[in-house]
């Protein structure tokens, strides 16, 4: 039996008055989901999260179609038609994300071939997802996320509930876990166990894979897992680019699409160097595919920013999508001989006056340096991506400027 049969159904859709708002606010949240759930998939071997993979992107083929409808009901002028052309764009480059991902869990279903020790390039302290199906006497069946506190008290976080055929994505604390519901959770390895094995009611068993004996294996691993990263943070950037109708973030994105692009190409010389000492040079094929995959969710990214690049003015519907929030994300550039140069930045945040987490830094010389990956010191020349308040962004730009 074909290890996802029955996952996919077809039939027809009718139109439906529904909220496009709504409908763009849910691919969102699907393509930012199906990313990390693809790629733990993978990088983790889990077959269980991959089908889930398919599920979900069922779950936005029907998003899509309903979204493309509504946009099409809405047009009834040209000048509506300019206004809502981007949104198709963001519609298509959810399901260009979605399919994606979907080509990232077939490796792992379809048995491709990935190299038996992924697992032992991961940094000890990565987080990872894992899919649990919460058992009718678990202690913490029937109760809220914020009765059962479980980030404060494990360092675990419930990022999505599979409730039948039904999606609870970014649930809240007022969200129930109910006993057969499949719970997503995010941690690293230590901190799921237990919370596993109180879901569950079963022993959680960490693998024990063969560490991989192909140093040209290990950094082509390595620069999947940084391609992933950094086709993530484009996607951010692209959405709040729209947000914000902010061209200097859409810059970016199509900075990090460009770094990708790079990053796929030096991935295939190592691939194809390991695949010619490998004892099983087939097991490399499913490297390749995923890094294909990876490229087109930077490319994807592209996309939901291509409104900001034409000038278009970003459609209400748009700015009522993406949820509104105090926050934002910013784009600073560090003159020489500014207040920043020097700065440090510790476990995430400027150490400055104004307090703003530092998502990442493009450094003229060393390229992207993702913040999650190491504490670091704003040098001169450097590009760096925050989020904090409007009035932490008006006192760090005024740093900024020499």
């Amino acid at each position: 039996m074909d290890p996802y049969e029955g996952e996919i159904s077809a039939g027809s859709v009718e139109y439906e008055p529904v909220s496009v708002k709504d409908l763009l606010v849910e691919m969102k949240d699907t393509a930012e989901l199906l990313i990390d759930l693809s790629f733990s998939a993978i990088l983790h071997q889990h077959h269980d999260l991959a089908r889930e993979v398919l599920r979900l992107e069922e779950r936005m083929d029907l998003l899509e179609l309903r979204a493309r409808m509504s946009l099409l009901m809405a047009a009834r002028s040209p000048d509506d038609a300019e206004r809502l052309a981007p949104v198709l764009g963001i519609v298509a480059a959810a399901d260009q994300i979605s399919d994606a991902a979907g080509d990232i869990a077939k490796i792992l279903l379809d048995d491709i071939g990935l190299p038996e020790a992924m697992r032992t390039t991961l940094p000890e302290a990565i987080e990872s997802l894992e899919r649990v199906e919460v058992a009718a006497d678990s202690s913490y069946a029937g109760r809220t996320l914020v009765d059962v506190d479980l980030e404060s008290e494990t360092g675990v976080r419930v990022i999505a509930l599979r409730r039948g055929a039904g999606w609870l994505l970014n649930p809240g604390p007022e969200t129930a876990i109910e006993p057969d519901d499949v719970a997503f959770l995010r941690g690293t390895e230590t901190d799921l166990g237990p919370v596993v094995e109180t879901l569950t009611g079963e022993a959680y068993e960490l693998p024990d894979p063969e560490p991989p004996a192909i140093a040209d294996l290990e950094r082509a691993i390595d620069t999947i897992v940084h391609m992933k990263n950094l086709s993530e943070l484009a996607v951010d950037l692209a959405y709040s680019s729209v947000l914000f109708d902010s061209r200097n973030l859409a810059e970016e994105v199509r900075n990090l699409e460009i770094e990708v692009d790079a990053l796929q190409s030096r991935f295939t010389a190592w691939a194809l160097k390991a695949a010619s000492e490998a004892e099983d040079p087939v097991r490399i094929r499913g490297l390749m595919t995923l890094a294909s995959a990876t490229e087109e969710i930077s490319d994807a990214a592209i996309g939901i920013s291509e409104g900001v690049f034409r000038e278009i003015d970003v459609h209400p519907v748009v700015q009522l999508a993406v949820q509104e929030s105090d926050e934002i994300i910013t784009r600073i550039v560090v003159d020489p001989g500014s207040d920043l140069v020097g700065t440090p930045i510790v476990e995430g945040r400027l150490e400055t006056e104004a307090t703003m987490s530092a998502i990442a830094i493009r450094r003229p010389d060393d390229g992207w340096l993702l913040i999650a990956d190491a504490d670091a010191e704003l040098r001169a020349g450097d590009v760096l991506i925050a989020k904090g308040t409007r009035t932490a962004e008006e006192t760090i730009q005024s740093l900024s400027a020499a």
